[in-house]
């Protein structure tokens, strides 16, 4: 992947990667009749049971097979129905076993954990998720930018912007080709905020970021390609 490729991959949110991981550690599979039947009986006994299917579906763009396909999965490698941080890092340690997932893997971890507890519900799995995979490219967008607005303040600040691309550099930079210079982060975010930050007051609102993004013809076509991969 050339320089380029990793600006587009940066604003993508990695969505094709991230779909990657769940069919790899089986978090998408398909369900089948029996397994669906078993459902109501595999709620009772985790220790944190997600919202009715039928609530979930109405908040997502996802059916209530995959619902419950999702949920098996989900259940599969988190018995308790949540996820802590430690194996959201484990997960993406396994897939990038020689690259440094870790902090990317916290600020993914962060942007899914929309009630700041420390781990992830089915319920923040699966909205994320649907947004992701299934929203509209101005939702994602509002998605990609809260992974960039670290500290949730509603602005993004170059070290929050360097901070996320040195944190994808780490874990796939070393895989492009041809290598990326040890700057090549910094660059980047220079380069970013030339085009986001319109008024030049130093941060990036989230109108700048989805305004940028939207006239960019390379991040409009990366939010296409990963329609419907579910």
């Amino acid at each position: 992947m050339g320089l380029e490729g990793m600006e587009v991959m940066g604003i993508a949110v990695v969505i094709c990667l991230f779909v990657v991981v769940l069919k790899q550690f089986g978090i998408w599979e398909p369900l089948s009749l029996d397994e669906s039947c078993d459902m109501e009986l595999e709620l009772s006994m985790v220790r944190h049971q997600p919202e009715g299917l039928e609530q979930l579906q109405a908040q997502t763009a996802f059916t209530k097979k995959e619902l419950q396909s999702l949920y098996r999965g989900f259940k599969n490698e988190c018995p308790s129905g949540l996820v802590d941080e430690e194996t959201f890092k484990m997960i993406y340690s396994q897939f990038f076993p020689q690259g440094d997932a870790t902090t990317y893997a916290h600020f993914l971890f962060n942007a899914f954990d929309m009630d700041r507890n420390g781990s992830i519900r089915f319920e923040d799995f699966v909205i994320g998720l649907s947004v992701l995979l299934r929203g509209s490219v101005t939702e994602k967008l509002r998605w990609a930018f809260n992974l960039y607005d670290i500290n949730k303040d509603g602005y993004v600040t170059k070290e929050e912007m360097l901070a996320i691309m040195t944190s994808i550099y780490d874990m796939m930079g070393r895989y492009t080709c041809p290598s990326v210079r040890d700057d090549a982060p910094v660059d980047h975010v220079e380069r970013f905020f030339q085009k986001m930050d319109r008024n030049r007051d130093g941060v990036v609102t989230i109108d700048e970021f989805i305004e940028t993004c939207q006239k960019d013809e390379s991040i409009m076509a990366s939010m296409q390609l990963f329609e419907n991969v579910i």
